[in-house]
Order: structure tokens, then C-alpha cells, then sequence
């Protein structure tokens, strides 16, 4: 439904301007030191009250609350409401918030399409065997922990064997126990990151 009962061409609006007594604020404010309600302005510009009620409220026009109601200042009423008649002749019509939340939601189609591509590469990759499972990982770290355990506790043997020429018998068995005591210890303190249920090294 239509909210214009009839349409008042913009040259027209500008020619209502001229013989406005205008009054400028110290801050470059225009007004025409005559205020009007809703009514008056709704048939100045040839529509409904709901409809500059509406424009009141998506900030198009601007009102001043009195105690009798709503008021406009004529000047910058029929400034704003020109702007508002030519944004909406070049497709400029829309509040800012309404901007605000098309350009949010063209940001978020991006990223999801950021987001979309991504998981798109990495199907691929997983599908061309460019990544491994958890399990495997976890089977490889656990496989490699085993064998240098094993590793690691025959090194103090392995030593006093090379070494038990040039020390007594009492003082390598010493030296080895020493040994197998520290390595344990190490063993023992060593964390396979990966390995979420923790390894028994003793």
C-alpha cells in the first residue's frame, strides 16, 4: 500500500524555502524557527501521518519531542526530506543501520566462503594422503617410545662392557647401577606429547 496521496516535485520543495525567515546556530545548524506537528508536515508533503511517522523513526526526518507531541523544524524537514526523495531516485534508500547490517552480512558470506574453500583443500588433502589419523600417530609414537626404552636401558651395560678393563668389577657394577638408576629416571619423567593415556616407562 502506497503511503503517498499525491506527489510534490522537488523544485517545488525548494521553492517553499525561499521567504523562510532561517536562523543559524553557532554550530552551523539551519532551522526556520517554525515548528509543526506530524499532521502539518504529512500534508505539506502530500502523504500519510504514518508515513512521516515511519521516516521519523528510521531517522530520515528529524523531531523534536514536545509536550503536545512530535514536532518538526520546516527547514530542516524539508531539507532532509528532499535528500531522502533524491537517495531514493539513485537506490539510496535504507537507514544506516540498514547499510550497516547489509555490508555485515556481505563480510560474513565472504568469510564463509573463506571458510567453505578451506575445507574444501583440506578434503582434498586428506583424501591425497597428505595427512595421517591420531591412531597412527599415536601407534608411531608409541612403536618408537618402546624401542628407545630399550635402547636406553641397555646403554649402561653397554658402557661398563667397554670400560671394565680399566675399572674393578665392584666399582663398574657401582657405575652401572648409578647409570640404570639415572636413565630410569629419565625414562620415567619423559612425556610423548600425542600419547593422551600416558605410557608405563618402568
Amino acid at each position: 500500500m502506497s503511503h503517498k496521496r499525491h506527489s510534490l516535485p522537488l523544485d517545488t520543495l525548494e521553492l517553499i524555502l525561499e521567504g523562510v525567515e532561517l536562523i543559524v546556530s553557532a554550530d552551523g545548524k539551519v532551522t526556520g524557527g517554525s515548528m509543526y506537528r506530524c499532521h502539518t508536515i504529512a500534508q505539506l508533503f502530500g502523504v500519510t501521518d504514518r508515513h512521516i511517522q515511519e521516516l521519523t523513526k528510521k531517522g530520515v526526518l528529524p523531531a523534536t519531542d514536545a509536550p503536545g507531541g512530535r514536532q518538526y523544524d520546516l527547514v530542516p524537514t524539508i531539507q532532509a526530506y528532499i535528500q531522502y526523495l533524491r537517495d531514493a531516485a539513485h537506490g539510496k534508500t535504507g537507514s544506516e543501520k540498514e547499510r550497516e547490517l547489509k555490508q555485515q552480512k556481505l563480510e560474513a558470506d565472504l568469510a564463509l566462503k573463506g571458510t567453505q574453500n578451506e575445507l574444501h583443500r583440506l578434503k582434498l588433502d586428506i583424501a591425497a594422503g597428505k595427512y595421517i589419523s591420531v591412531e597412527e600417530v599415536t601407534l608411531d609414537y608409541a612403536r618408537f617410545f618402546v624401542a628407545f626404552k630399550k635402547f636406553a636401558l641397555a646403554l649402561p651395560g653397554r658402557l661398563i662392557s667397554r670400560i671394565s678393563g680399566a675399572v674393578e668389577p665392584l666399582e663398574a657394577r657401582r657405575i652401572e647401577k648409578e647409570l640404570q638408576g639415572d636413565v630410569t629416571q629419565l625414562l620415567r619423567a619423559f612425556v610423548v606429547a600425542g600419547v593422551s593415556d600416558g605410557a608405563d616407562v618402568t
